[in-house]
């Protein structure tokens, strides 16, 4: 544009010209300092100027010129001008908010992942971020068209608006209020939103923060029930300047408990009746609040019947009436009961539950020695293992019941003072001992599955639960057996004999060796008191030796007895023969007395008489030529022991000669 141009802007209302400055062809423009000077222009400013140009010393315009005038320089310097003015009039505005943190009333433009935009009345749009607005749900409070109160914080560094704060503006409206409350310390009410490091986030107009220690009177371990629940709690602790607030509930709950705990101290006795409600469980009871003042309800002072746990009776928050048990005011400890509100069932048990009676129940239990069946509340007996079935096979008694199931019993024994009752299953089923005897009468033969071997004896079984044992003494007559698995196998077939029944003790005694003859009832009918045998030593002992004379059949010759015709000890030594006489014999005790001393007085007075029958030989011939045979007579009465030695020692003479 020609340098010499002027513009001059008309105002069509007025109709007078102003004349603007020369433009130079560098644009001028306003200073933010001094646009923010400047007021902006009032609805009675015109606002409507049409520019137009004079020709000043150029020359003559074109008639494209006036129906089209050049506003490029013109309109672009005007606005430029009007824009600086506006911007910094704003910037201005923005930075009063900010300084005084003014409360602006916005309208909510739309909501994003991350802020929610308010139209703050400025030209830039404020940004709220948009955890500042969720519910306990997380949900947005505030929806596209509504108002919303905020605070102006600072411009975005990148251009994108202003940052502000709802909190900031609730702050700032309850801040007087929360002052007041926590200079009066009154409680106030707020909404548990979250849960946060070391405590809740509570909103109580503004969010505010509950330590974990200061929500109950006791720690609590679960945070999380308490969100989305609303609360009373007392303003503890206020920074105006970081905008922090701090509350407690347990101060509360103390000041409520303390007041109720003075009530019941002055009023509880032992021996009364109250109601409390259960605050906490544990293995071994319940806690019971009575009012400020918390109770122990033992387990085993919950019910005459027996608890597994405090949970089968009551539940946390439960009401419930208790009985004080015992009562110390200086350690304020009380010991409550349940089961003392009604009668103690034993004290008729007796009565109630006679001996031989049927009666049902439900299992409550079943250990390895037994079953405990619930009879009532409180009644419980016991059927033990031994009294389920009539057979001795049964491992366990989960093979005959489980908790839960309704059986039928029948009553054995009643014991009030120790609070126990024996039942009885199998008294209800048919006893197969009570036949036995009948079927199985002394003396037959059956034949059965060894089924099991002890050290003392094998059982045999002979039907389905009836068993009969075999003692080890009675598995061979001519064998020592130390254990019957020498004979026997387990689940082997064999064949015994009955010995006899016991079905009061439900005991059937077997035999295997009486199948066989008996080698002793033999040999006390062959042998007598006197007959010399051969015998060979089995065993030896300090009072003697067990020599076997038979199969099967064993004497003992006693120390005493073991010595030759001289008087001198015999040595008997293991799997030696010898010969023995038989001094002894007791049949019914299947015992036989040896001696060796005896065999050799029976060879001496052999010796003695086969002397006696020479010289009465010799004697003959001599009496021939002495004339008399009653002189052979009279000396062989009068031969002597020295006589016997005499004729020995010319015998072995003899046989040396030889």
């Amino acid at each position: 544009m020609d340098p010499g141009v002027r513009i001059i802007m008309v105002d069509d209302h007025n109709s007078e010209y102003i004349e603007s400055k020369p433009l130079n062809t560098e644009l001028e423009t306003l200073a933010p300092e001094a646009a923010a000077e400047q007021s902006l222009p009032t609805e009675s400013t015109p606002t409507n100027h049409t520019p137009v140009a004079e020709s000043v010393s150029v020359p003559e315009i074109s008639a494209a010129a006036e129906e089209e005038p050049d506003y490029e320089d013109a309109d672009f310097a005007a606005a430029l001008a009007n824009f600086d003015r506006e911007q910094a009039v704003e910037s201005a505005a923005a930075q009063s908010l900010t300084a005084e943190e003014v409360i602006v009333t916005g309208t909510v433009v739309k909501i994003t992942d991350k802020h929610v935009v308010v139209d703050i009345g400025l030209k830039s749009e404020g940004l709220l971020p948009l955890d500042q607005v969720l519910d306990v749900n997380g949900v947005s409070k505030f929806q596209p068209g509504d108002a919303v109160e905020v605070v102006v914080e600072r411009e975005e560094t990148h251009g994108g608006g202003y940052i502000v704060s709802h909190e900031k503006a609730l702050r700032h409206k309850v801040w007087d209020v929360l002052e007041q409350a926590a200079n009066d310390k009154t409680p106030v009410k707020g909404m548990v939103l979250s849960r946060v490091k070391g405590g809740l986030t509570v909103d109580i107009g503004i969010k505010a923060f509950l330590p974990g220690s200061q929500i109950e009177v006791r720690p609590v371990r679960n945070l999380d029930g308490y969100i989305g629940t609303e609360i009373e709690v007392r303003v503890i602790k206020l920074n105006k300047k970081r905008g922090n607030v701090v509350i407690s509930r347990k101060e509360l709950l103390e000041e409520e408990q303390n007041a109720k705990k003075s009530v019941t101290l002055a009023t509880l006795e032992e021996g009364s009746i109250l109601t409390g409600t259960v605050k906490n469980l544990t293995d071994y009871g319940a806690f019971v609040d009575m009012g400020g003042l918390d109770g122990l309800l033992h387990i085993t002072d919950m019910s005459w019947g027996r608890l597994t746990h405090p949970r089968d009776l009551v539940n946390v928050g439960d009401e419930i009436q208790v009985k004080v048990l015992k009562f110390d005011k200086d350690k304020q400890r009380v010991s409550l009961g349940f089961k003392q509100l009604t009668p103690d069932p034993w004290l008729d048990a007796t009565e109630r539950y006679p001996i031989g009676a049927q009666v049902r129940g439900r299992v409550l239990s079943v250990t390895d020695y037994g079953a405990f069946v619930e009879l009532e509340q409180g009644i419980e007996g016991l059927v033990h293992v031994s009294e389920m079935t009539w057979s001795k096979r049964m491992k366990h008694p989960s093979k005959m019941v489980k908790p839960g199931d309704e059986v039928d019993t029948i009553i054995l024994s009643v014991n009030p003072n120790d609070r126990r009752i024996s039942l009885g299953m199998k008294q209800l089923q048919e006893n197969p001992w009570e036949q036995l005897e009948d079927k199985y009468p002394t003396g037959a033969i059956i034949e059965g599955r060894v089924r099991n071997l002890t050290d003392f004896g094998a059982f045999i079984e002979i039907e389905d639960g009836i068993d009969g044992l075999v003692h080890v003494s009675n598995l061979s007559w001519t064998k020592r057996i130390k254990h019957p698995s020498e004979v026997l196998k387990k689940g082997e077939k064999v064949r015994a004999i009955v010995l006899g029944v016991e079905p009061e003790n439900r005991r059937l005694s077997l035999g295997v060796k009486q199948l066989q003859p008996d080698v002793w009832d033999t040999f006390f009918a062959q042998h007598r008191i006197g007959d010399v045998i051969k015998g060979k030593v089995l065993r030896t002992a300090q009072f003697g030796a067990f020599v076997e004379i038979a199969e099967g059949v064993e004497g003992l010759c006693h120390v005493s007895e073991a010595v030759d015709g001289t008087g001198k000890p015999v040595d008997l030594q293991v799997d030696q023969e010898h010969e023995f006489k038989i001094v002894k014999m007791n049949q019914e005790e299947k015992k036989v007395g040896l001696s060796i001393r005896a065999v050799g007085e029976e060879a001496s007075r052999a010796e003695v008489e086969s002397y006696k029958e020479r010289e009465h030989g010799g004697g003959g011939k001599k009496g021939s030529n002495s004339g008399s045979s009653s002189s052979s007579s009279s000396s062989s009465s009068s031969t002597t022991l020295g006589d016997l030695l005499n004729w020995k020692r010319a015998e072995r003479e003899d046989a040396a000669g030889e």
